[in-house]
């Protein structure tokens, strides 16, 4: 079983101390060393090549931030978990830009904790359930941003039934029989959609049902 060399960062002696006593007890882990703050935590890395850095995120003189900045510039081989008690979103993305390709939050039992560990050193990100939950969050708010501003998502459905018809070819008495409407009818609603999409002519609503993949060559 290879062993995973730890590095400790916490300004809380008490604190530093329990997680290492604890890591140690693990076969598969074992500590180098600790730090109480991240100028330390830079010095030791620098010295002891740990293979992941158990980085808090506040505290003096150096913050964790900074120094997980400045060991994934410097050391890119070493791989920072931030453990910490600021789960918050702010924390999470900012830890995240920093270069942590982990975060576990203080509260976690230690099957967790040696699990993102051995995440983290394999290269993998390793979040706890909270942090995940803010990504999904984000990613289904940012999702429904670009959907919001596509104005094909605009149309209705009998608007999109009738652009695929003209894309495809068909004319407006065809799609009026097709549909079992008026050609009156059909014009109004292609008006509108065309007004939607911003089309000025069906060379232009071919080439858009295209890049939509609407239509294919």
């Amino acid at each position: 079983m290879e062993t995973i060399k730890l590095l400790v960062v916490d300004d809380h002696t008490i604190v530093r101390e329990g997680i290492s006593a604890l890591l140690e007890l693990s076969p598969e882990t074992v500590v180098l060393g600790e730090a109480s703050n991240g100028k330390e935590a830079l010095e030791m890395t620098e010295k002891l090549q740990p293979d992941v850095v158990l980085m808090d995120i506040v505290m003096p003189i150096m913050d964790g931030l900074e120094a997980t900045r400045c060991i994934s510039k410097d050391y890119p081989g070493v791989k920072v978990l931030v453990l910490t008690q600021y789960d918050d979103r702010e924390h999470v993305f900012q830890v995240i830009e920093a270069g942590a390709i982990g975060f576990i939050d203080k509260s976690t039992v230690s099957s967790e904790l040696i699990r993102g560990i051995r995440a983290v050193y394999r290269g993998d990100s390793f979040l706890s359930p909270q942090v995940a939950r803010y990504l999904v969050d984000d990613f289904r708010q940012e999702y429904a941003g670009r959907k919001n501003q596509d104005p094909y998502t605009r149309l209705t459905d009998r608007e999109r039934e009738i652009f695929k018809l003209l894309a495809e070819g068909y004319t407006t008495r065809e799609i009026a029989g097709h549909l079992v409407l008026s050609p009156k009818t059909i014009e109004g609603h292609k008006t509108r959609l065309m007004s939607k999409l911003d089309l000025r002519n069906r060379v232009e609503l071919i080439k858009y049902a295209m890049r939509k993949g609407i239509v294919k060559l």
